[in-house]
Order: structure tokens, then C-alpha cells, then sequence
């Protein structure tokens, strides 16, 4: 099927099985699911700066879906990601225009894929490392494995971060009582949602691949509430984002309108399943997704298909 907005053929039914396998992760997981959505676009053969806009898109709807359902398990926290939306559009704003210098003076295929199999591959194997080491400690310690106390189990194995972060007294202080946060800076949770903005813009997708595990690492949220709370947030950041590309040309929306068909199923299902998995095990079956997406987009840039 040829597509006039960005110029390519595609196949709808791979759009559509594109967007149902997104949709589960990113319900189960809390991303957008961009750093697979990205790269399996651009395999198809779609030029980067519609695959960053039109995953923007598919995105928004998919979000909707799973925040309802996250919303109905207690894993939002509204005052939190209300927060966040500040940080994300401003970073946002950022990392479009840093695509649009990039179009007029560089090759946008060639750095927007390096940057991606770096921060990919970074942070599949730092998750990969902490839930491990997590699991085997709470093995250790005999802590049963009963999802229905996962808030409780929700424990992590480098929370020395999240700790220091709690510490910095930089007012304006607030509390976080649904994530079980007493006081935290109001500049720690912005300054995170700032550089998730910023992969947002410049990568595609909600950046939930790198918002949500900062929430737990370096701000101290529970998994299940990070998972959550960063659908929610995805929904007002991702609107945003796809506005500015539409403004700059960069989205396809009948391409966004196809896989969404699939994304909606596959995010309720997603959604649904968290209440059966602790944080830790969540978060070692995240890790291997974003090191598969920065080897689909290293194997894309090796074939020299687009140059």
C-alpha cells in the first residue's frame, strides 16, 4: 500500500502487528515503545524524520488506552506526572529542533541512529545488571515472591542514587505520598523529565525507555506507579510532540491511524498484566527490548539502505 505522505510503500497488516506488539509492551512496561516502533519502521523503509514523527503519533492513542487501565490498578500518581509534563514538553521542544538543524546540515538517518544504539544499548544493560542482581539478593534474603505485596518488594539494588536525590534540599521541597516519597525537589523530578523530553523530540516515541527507569533509579518510584504515571504523562507529551512534527512535516497519519488499530488491543492487554509480575521481574523483562531495538537500527544502518 503506497502511503503519499511519506512517500513509501508499506504492508498495513505489519503496521498493524507492529502496533499490537508495541501496544503490549508499552502498557506492560510504561514506554512508548518507540526504541522497537523506531527501528521496524525504518527497516520498512520510511526516511527518519517521518518514523520520529508518525511514532509520535500511533503513540497517543495507544497511551490513552493503557493509563485507563493503570489508572484502575492505583499505579498513577497524578501529582507526579503533572510534574513531569512541565520538564518533557520544555525538553521536547528541544530535541525537535534539534532534528530540524539536523535535516538542513547533517545526515538525520546516520546520527539519529548512532545516538540511539548508544542510549539503547546503555540502558538495557544497566537494567539488565540492577533486577538481576535485585532478584538474586531477594532469593538470598527469602523474601517471598507474592505479587500481591509487589509495593512492598518493589526493592532495588543501586537505590543509593535515588537516595542522594532525595537529599538535595533545593526547594520548592514536595511530597509524593502515592509513590511513597516524602520530600523530594521539585528540580530533581524536572530536571529528569527535561532529558526525557529531549530523547523524545529527537528520538521518537514517549522516551519512556529512558523516563521510566529514571523514575526508579534516580528518583526512587515504585516500578508499577513509574509504569503508570509514565503512560499517563506519555499521553500529554506525545500530543505535543506529534503537534510539532505535523507543524514541520515529519508525520504520516494514516500510517500512525493503521498501527493504532493493532496498538489499542495490545496496550489493554499489556496493562493488565503488571499486577501479576513484582517491580524487579518487570523490570529484567524490559531490559533485553531496548538492546533488540538498537540492534534492528545498527543492522539498518550497516545495509547503507538509506544514506
Amino acid at each position: 500500500m503506497f502511503f503519499p505522505i511519506s512517500g513509501v510503500r508499506l504492508d498495513p497488516t505489519s503496521l498493524i502487528l507492529i502496533g499490537f506488539v508495541i501496544g503490549v509492551l508499552g502498557g506492560f512496561f510504561g514506554v512508548g515503545g518507540s526504541f522497537l516502533t523506531a527501528p521496524a519502521l525504518f527497516a520498512l523503509g520510511m526516511p527518519m524524520n517521518f518514523v520520529v514523527g508518525t511514532d509520535l503519533a500511533h503513540i497517543v492513542g495507544k497511551s490513552i488506552v493503557a493509563a485507563k487501565t493503570h489508572r484502575v490498578l492505583g499505579n498513577i500518581d497524578l501529582k507526579l506526572a503533572a510534574i513531569m509534563v512541565i520538564g518533557t514538553i520544555a525538553g521536547a521542544e528541544t530535541g525537535v529542533q534539534a532534528i530540524e538543524s539536523l535535516k538542513k546540515h547533517a545526515n538525520v538517518d546516520l546520527v539519529v541512529g548512532i545516538v540511539s544504539i548508544v542510549v539503547f544499548s546503555g540502558i538495557s544493560i544497566f537494567c539488565a545488571w540492577e533486577s538481576w542482581i535485585t532478584l538474586r539478593t531477594r532469593r538470598r534474603e527469602n523474601i517471598a515472591g507474592d505479587a500481591s505485596e509487589k509495593t512492598k518488594q518493589d526493592s532495588i539494588a543501586v537505590d543509593a542514587f535515588a537516595k542522594k536525590v532525595q537529599q538535595i534540599k533545593f526547594p520548592p521541597i514536595i511530597a509524593l505520598p502515592h509513590s511513597g516519597i516524602r520530600a523530594i525537589s521539585f528540580w530533581a523530578i524536572l530536571f529528569v523529565s527535561f532529558v526525557g523530553g529531549i530523547f523524545s523530540g529527537f528520538l521518537g516515541g514517549g522516551a519512556g525507555y529512558i523516563r521510566m527507569p529514571s523514575m526508579v533509579y534516580l528518583l526512587g518510584i515504585p516500578t508499577h506507579i513509574a509504569v503508570g504515571t509514565d503512560l499517563f504523562e506519555i499521553i500529554i507529551s506525545a500530543s505535543y510532540g506529534t503537534l510539532r512534527h505535523a507543524m514541520n512535516g515529519n508525520v504520516d497519519i494514516l500510517v500512525a491511524l493503521i498501527m493504532q488499530t493493532g496498538a489499542a488491543f495490545g496496550a489493554r492487554l499489556g496493562a493488565s498484566l503488571t499486577q501479576f509480575f513484582t517491580g524487579p521481574r518487570i523490570r529484567l523483562a524490559f531490559a533485553p527490548l531496548p538492546l533488540l531495538g538498537a540492534m534492528v537500527m545498527a543492522q539498518r544502518l550497516l545495509t547503507g539502505h538509506h544514506t
